[in-house]
């Protein structure tokens, strides 16, 4: 196949109409335009030109051969300028991967701002509390609430992300309320399967595991809260799940000198590449936003 620099060469003979006025205008030699013109003839298999000594002719060959080099230098430069406009305004497919209940409570309510300023933006938002696979799901952006970061994502911190213990004051009724960690093995205690052990911090900095079982299996986050709501045992939540409850009494804090490890925080994180899509830029700017100084679970 033919490189695009071939492609352009002949075209601007055609423009120019002679061999050396191309090569001025593309900085090349007479000869060297000459050589690379045989070249493409050879790999054709035809003669585009006809060379004579006072003007450059055309084949009926080089005049249809002429016409499709014209449409396709011009489909190449459309193609690049949508390209480059990706890259500059925000448009097209948004695909984002967010865990389910922060999806829903914290995501989605803050889309209907972001399309009315972004119209010609398509966004693709799938809810999952799987860590869903960026480059096999094709995703371009992803919220996650973690510690630790893929190395080979691009990441950028939202806001933190601060869990505490708590449990329904029926619960606390029926049961002693915990004084220390030793306490907690004897209290039914809720999590999803893939937030077991649990990272507590004390207040002074001291971190430690918690491993434990679970009366109740579940991959479900929203499934936990709801068990903790109805009285059912101790959970770790984080405040943007649980702040309206904690904040009407609907849950108690429970050990209130130890909470989630302060490492753990919300990101927005994508694909490294050497430029970022402008859409994808746009959303970030959004949620930083909507999270920061200070989030609405705040």
């Amino acid at each position: 196949m033919a490189m695009d620099s071939d492609y352009i060469l002949f075209a601007r003979i055609v423009a120019e109409g002679s061999l050396s006025a191309a090569g001025r205008a593309l900085h090349l030699s007479p000869a060297m335009v000459s050589k690379r013109l045989s070249r493409l003839e050879e790999r054709l298999g035809a003669r585009l030109v006809h060379r004579t000594t006072r003007r450059l002719a055309l084949t009926e060959a080089g005049r249809a051969f002429h016409a499709d080099v014209t449409q396709i230098l011009a489909a190449a430069e459309q193609a690049e300028a949508r390209v480059a406009g990706l890259a500059t305004v925000p448009r097209g497919p948004l695909r984002i991967a967010a865990p389910t209940s922060f999806g829903r409570m914290h995501v989605a309510p803050y889309l209907k701002s972001f399309l009315e300023t972004y119209p010609e933006v398509a966004i693709d938002l799938e809810l999952s509390d799987d860590f869903a696979d960026l480059i096999g799901g094709r995703f371009d952006l992803a919220i996650r609430i973690t510690g630790q970061i893929d190395p080979a994502l691009e990441f950028h911190r939202l806001a933190a992300n601060r869990r505490v213990l708590c449990a329904s004051p029926s619960y606390l009724a029926e049961q002693d309320a915990p004084e220390t960690l030793d306490d907690l093995a004897r209290h039914r205690l809720l999590a999803a399967s893939h937030q077991i052990p649990w990272r507590l911090e004390s207040a002074s900095g001291e971190q430690l595991l918690l491993p434990f079982a679970t009366p109740l299996r579940t991959n479900s986050s929203e499934v936990v809260r709801e068990l903790a709501l109805s009285g059912y045992g101790i959970a770790l939540r984080s405040t943007w799940d649980v702040g309206v409850e904690l904040r009407l009494g609907r849950l108690l804090r429970v050990l209130p000198d130890w909470q989630g490890a302060s490492d753990v925080a919300v990101y927005a994180v994508h694909p490294r590449a050497a430029l970022m899509p402008a859409n994808v830029q746009a959303m970030v700017r959004h949620l930083r936003s909507v999270y920061a100084p200070v989030p609405p679970w705040g």
